[in-house]
């Protein structure tokens, strides 16, 4: 039994005493995260490929009163992630949301290519996992995020690499969350749908983005804002006993057949 009720809602979604890191949060999906996450008084290190493009974040967030400071490496370069991730000291809170895509089909991309792919969106994870991991076991505390995609069930033509690599993101929370819920660290992913994100843009814009925006329930593009309160969610002690599951913010697109 646990030693203390959760808190009083609404502090149960309260993130104080806590250190969230955020990949790829110099904007998108992974900003808004972050930021939500300095509203409900995590500390945050975002992270990105640039200093300079980290640089007006963290200024937005420490002029809110937020404490902010980043981490800049390549995914692909684990000695880069190893020694940025050692400089942050104790992390409580993991969100993955690195993720880059090859919107090429199948019989044009290369295995080496693929490979790659992969390799930046799911074995990186992996990598990265294991390097916060201990200190959660240590403290019998963690929060593990991982930022998956509705193609994970429901696959695109043209984007091969990236579906398999967001399927395995998925399975791999669960694998976590079995191998690592009786040390105190829940695991879990997120599952976005169709969001105005700024790579995006030119997507939703176009035909395709049209048929997209119909194909949902809610007949429009997410805002991405509202990523917020799941991962928020998911981080908070109002989630303690959330474990294992893919919590799907797609405004009802997967749930529907035809739309």
């Amino acid at each position: 039994m646990s030693a203390s009720p959760a808190p009083i809602f609404p502090d149960g979604f309260r993130l104080d005493d806590r250190t969230a890191l955020v990949t790829g949060s110099a904007r998108g999906l992974g900003w808004e995260i972050a930021r939500a996450m300095a509203q409900a008084g995590a500390r945050i290190w975002l992270h990105g490929r640039s200093a300079d493009r980290l640089a007006p974040r963290l200024a937005a967030l420490r002029q809110a009163g937020h404490d902010a400071d980043g981490l800049v490496f390549d995914m692909a370069d684990r000695a880069a992630m190893a020694r940025e991730v050692g400089r942050a000291g104790a992390i409580d809170i993991l969100v993955h949301n690195v993720g880059e895509r090859d919107r090429r089909p199948f019989a044009e991309i290369e295995p080496e290519a693929f490979a790659r792919l992969v390799d930046i969106d799911l074995i990186a994870a992996h990598a990265l996992v294991k390097l916060v991991v201990p200190g959660m076991q240590e403290r019998r505390w963690g929060r593990l995020i991982l930022v998956s995609s509705i193609v994970a069930n429901l696959a695109s033509p043209g984007s091969s690499s990236y579906i398999s690599a967001k399927a395995g993101l998925a399975a791999l929370s669960r694998a976590l969350a079995c191998e690592l819920g009786s040390k105190g660290i829940t695991s879990n992913a997120l599952s976005p749908g169709f969001f105005a994100t700024e790579t995006n843009t030119r997507l939703a814009g176009s035909p395709a983005g049209e048929r997209l925006r119909e194909r949902c329930p809610a007949k429009r593009w997410a805002e991405p804002h509202e990523i917020a309160g799941a991962a928020l969610f998911l981080a908070s002690p109002a989630a303690s006993f959330v474990n294992g599951h893919t919590l799907t913010v797609d405004g009802g697109v997967s749930a529907t057949y035809l739309a």
